[in-house]
């Protein structure tokens, strides 16, 4: 892949306010980082900036859904069981998780356009594996390979945090964010109509298409960040975290075929309380960690991320109940009796919703912080939920919950960004944002994880057929507006410092972060501990405190 095979070895010189200059160059050089010189070509590049890594979030969030449609013929399009097709989403979980923080890191390191390169690199690949192949474990193998492109959005964001204008960077952050749940949104009923009318390998090539054109985009149009972070590579953190990410999510998301009180599934979740607890303890020790513990700490960066995990859980449940709830024949006395295209299109304006509403909460970031958009968030999707419990007798009626529920999220998912940048270090922007999707990656596994409990539990029968029931989708509804409402409490402590523009913060020049995160005013140079690591003049995390 272009741009990949370039040396990630390279330095970069650091200016005294930490931002990378040209290595021996003017303004017009390319830098060590490859980050383009010109003002006219970098004004040109920034036009297209926002809608090229935008594609790139809808093309990731494409290839998570695409496999919905044919979920339930897996089993029989492999010749396998239905236990062992669940490992082709299993395995796009994990990977997905355990990639998204570990390429952040790497974009901090090396260069975020680099890392998003290599990311829907390995997206492409694993979608034409899966488009030649109809056994179990080369699809599995390819899966996983999709899952390493989740670290592509956060990344982007970083990207834009670095190249855009402090008064664009607010709604571009949140048209980004939001890009998972528009792709997601727009790609079921797209994927339905291939499944139906197509062979369904057509699926995978269709996403090998979109992440290459997406990848043509980003070489072409995307520069790279002359900002790095200085350091190494934490390898040992970064298998430390995939082994406790992977002890933790593979039982929650097997824990209904093995068993919640199943001796693996009890033993798994042991096993990734000690593994996270050690691999915490080494992180703390170790100059260069993977994911920095005391910046994750901080008031507005804890509890931002502990939010993200409940939007995740509410969100994924109108992808699990409101597909299932059209399909349903009449029979039921419930469901709607809709084709899968139809469903899907029913379904797809909550992804319209959620790009509309992103330039509405950048400007409510702007009037009133970060913090209240994503109060407001909260209290749009716990309402959304709730009014859903009572709309489920018409088409109509769904179309309305899950507009209702888009517009939530959308609002929700825009504020992350600007909370999480306001309170780190530019220098660390990919990793922080990467571990944020990964925060919102354990709700959506834990969302599939009760939900699918619920309904395998509350069920009734049609026939010969065992059927969620309609008391089960109104649990489902209630759960995830608890979910809501839980991360509406959460949100409160966040501190009400944020900075009103919901702009991040400039890179640091030395002072510790007050208790609520970076606030408006850059802090005076000095050689303070920042995080619990000094910054001295080039503004380098280095010599523990």
């Amino acid at each position: 892949m272009t741009g990949v095979g370039e040396s990630v070895g390279e330095s970069v010189s650091m200016s005294s306010g930490g931002h990378g200059t040209a290595a021996g160059g003017g303004a017009a050089a390319e830098d060590a980082g490859g980050r383009r010189g010109g003002s006219g070509e970098r004004r040109a590049a920034g036009r297209w900036l926002v809608p090229v890594l935008a594609f790139g979030g809808i093309s990731v969030s494409v290839m998570q859904t695409l496999i919905v449609p044919i979920v339930a013929q897996l089993p029989t399009l492999l010749g396998t069981s239905t236990s062992n097709a669940s490992w082709v989403i299993t395995s796009t979980l994990l990977s997905g998780a355990v990639a998204t923080p570990i390429m952040g890191r790497l974009g901090d390191l090396y260069g975020k356009r680099r890392i998003v390169l290599l990311s829907l690199g390995l997206m492409v690949l694993g979608s034409l594996i899966c488009g030649v192949t109809s056994q179990l474990v080369p699809m599995v193998a390819g899966r996983a390979l999709q899952g390493f492109a989740m670290g592509a959005i956060p990344l982007g964001i970083g990207i834009m945090r670095d190249e855009l204008p402090p008064e664009r960077l607010g709604s571009a952050m949140a048209f980004m964010s939001s890009s998972l749940g528009v792709g997601g949104a727009l790609g079921m009923p797209l994927a339905a109509y291939i499944a139906q009318h197509t062979d369904w390998h057509m699926l995978f090539f269709g996403s090998a298409g979109l992440g290459a054109l997406a990848m043509a985009f980003v070489r072409a149009l995307v520069p790279e960040s002359a900002r790095r972070t200085p350091g190494r590579f934490d390898v040992l953190g970064a298998i430390g975290l995939s082994a406790g990410l992977v002890a933790l999510l593979l039982p929650v998301s097997k824990g209904g075929d093995w068993g919640w009180t199943s001796p693996t599934v009890l033993g798994l979740f042991g096993v990734a309380v000690v593994v996270f607890l050690l691999w915490g303890l080494m992180e703390l020790r170790i100059r260069d960690p993977l994911v920095d513990l005391r910046t994750s700490a901080r008031r507005q960066v804890l509890l931002t991320n502990l939010a993200s995990i409940m939007v995740g859980l509410a969100f994924y449940a109108a992808t699990l109940v409101l597909p299932q709830l059209l399909q349903l024949p009449a029979a039921t006395g419930f469901g709607l009796g809709q084709s899968m295209v139809v469903a899907g299109l029913c379904v797809a304006p909550m992804g319209v919703a959620m790009m509309l509403v992103s330039s509405l909460s950048a400007r409510l970031s702007r009037a009133r912080g970060p913090k209240v958009s994503l109060m407001a968030g909260l209290v749009v999707l716990a309402a959304a939920y709730l009014l859903g419990t009572v709309l489920m007798d018409a088409v109509w009626q769904t179309v309305v919950t899950a507009v209702l529920i888009g517009i939530g999220i959308g609002i929700a998912y825009s504020a992350m960004p600007a909370l999480i940048l306001g309170a780190v270090d530019p220098s660390e922007s990919g990793a922080a944002n990467g571990l944020n999707t990964l925060m919102r990656s354990i709700g959506t596994s834990t969302s599939s994880a009760v939900v699918g409990v619920v309904l395998a539990r509350m069920t009734t029968t049609v026939g010969h057929t065992t059927v969620p029931s309609q008391a089960g989708f109104r649990a489902a509804f209630l759960i995830a507006a608890g979910a809501a409402l839980l991360g509406l409490l959460t949100a409160a402590f966040l501190p009400s410092s944020s900075s009103r523009s919901g702009r991040p913060r400039p890179a640091p020049t030395g002072d510790a972060p007050p208790e609520g995160g970076w606030g408006p005013e850059p802090a005076a140079a000095s050689s303070s501990p920042v995080g619990g690591v000094r910054c001295g003049a080039a503004g380098r995390r280095g010599d523990p405190v």
